[in-house]
């Protein structure tokens, strides 16, 4: 439904999210027009780091014992120095984190921005909390209008409206009254 709301705008739309898993990509929503502020999982990175390479995992699956909570496949390596590699994904106090991907996508984010400067901006926000509020804060930044849609957390400054419901059911209440 997003994806469809998004193309259907002269302006066009831009996803901002505090996601790491891949599941914009993957519903189809174009690399250019993604910023995911805390990384990806499925980018690796060396975990000392030794440089600033970013690259692919492809496709990875490390095998996990769940009884003890251990990999029993081998670790991915980083593939310049050998290195243990890490999701390229912020964690708590990570200061190993390399962000230029992340950078990048900030970068046509704010060239769509600077695109649309004067005209509104509607922002749909799906269960941004406010423990890490990276995407409350911003929506609240640039939207003229912000749908702030989370079950516990729902309180808008004074362009919003606040949905006190799940995502799924929410925007299925917004497709039926734009159907309308």
């Amino acid at each position: 439904m997003l994806k469809q709301w998004g193309e259907s705008k002269p302006l066009g739309y831009f996803i901002f999210t505090s996601n790491i898993d891949g599941q914009f990509q993957k519903a189809g929503f174009p690399e250019d027009r993604i910023l995911e502020c805390h990384g990806s999982i499925h980018h690796l990175q060396c975990a000392k780091p030794c440089g600033r390479l970013i690259w692919s995992a492809g496709s990875l699956a490390i095998d996990i014992n769940m009884e003890t909570i251990q990999a029993t496949s081998p670790l991915p390596r980083c593939v310049k120095c050998d290195s243990v590699a890490r999701p390229n994904v912020l964690m708590f106090g990570d200061s190993g984190w390399i962000e230029d991907r992340s950078d990048e996508q900030y970068a046509l984010y704010l060239s769509w921005l600077r695109e649309r400067k004067g005209k509104r901006i509607v922002a749909i926000e799906l269960g941004a909390g406010t423990a890490i509020p990276t995407v409350r804060v911003e929506c609240e930044r640039h939207a003229s209008t912000l749908i702030r849609i989370n079950p516990r957390e729902p309180e808008t400054p004074s362009n919003g409206i606040p949905i006190a419901s799940g995502g799924l059911a929410a925007l299925r209440a917004i497709d039926e009254c734009l159907s309308r």
